[in-house]
């Protein structure tokens, strides 16, 4: 059971950072008048978005310490539900915000990180 919660969190998770990237793009769009302006921030923001991400957050990341995964987490789904905001869907980016935040403290609170050891792996490695 504790496999399917902590699969399920993770993929909560990886669900909302896609979300984030998507929400950068419709953003990106709504906020340029011309098609080139909208293009380029509907590709360049995600991108830049994503590839911040991948140095900073990610759970491979390399840069960065426990300090900065942290202050990018924030900045990333913060700035995500205030795009939400700004495209008049206020609900929807409150509610973006507090599963987003809900979905880290499970993850941090109960150590369920990718990184750390299943409890299947565990148990199986303790009864030999």
């Amino acid at each position: 059971m504790h496999e399917i919660w902590r699969w399920s969190n993770l993929g909560l998770a990886f669900a909302v950072e896609l979300a984030g990237l998507g929400i950068f793009a419709w953003w990106g769009w709504q906020a340029g008048n011309t098609t080139v302006v909208r293009l380029l921030l509907a590709i360049g923001l995600p991108v830049v978005a994503a590839v911040l991400w991948g140095l900073f957050a990610a759970p491979t990341a390399n840069h960065g310490g426990p300090l900065v995964t942290a202050i990018m987490k924030i900045a990333f789904f913060g700035l995500a539900g205030l795009a939400l905001w700004s495209l008049d869907h206020r609900i929807l980016g409150i509610v973006f915000v507090v599963v987003v935040a809900a979905n880290l403290l499970v993850i941090r609170a109960a150590n369920l990180s990718p990184d750390s050891p299943s409890t299947a792996t565990t148990s199986n490695v303790t009864s030999r």
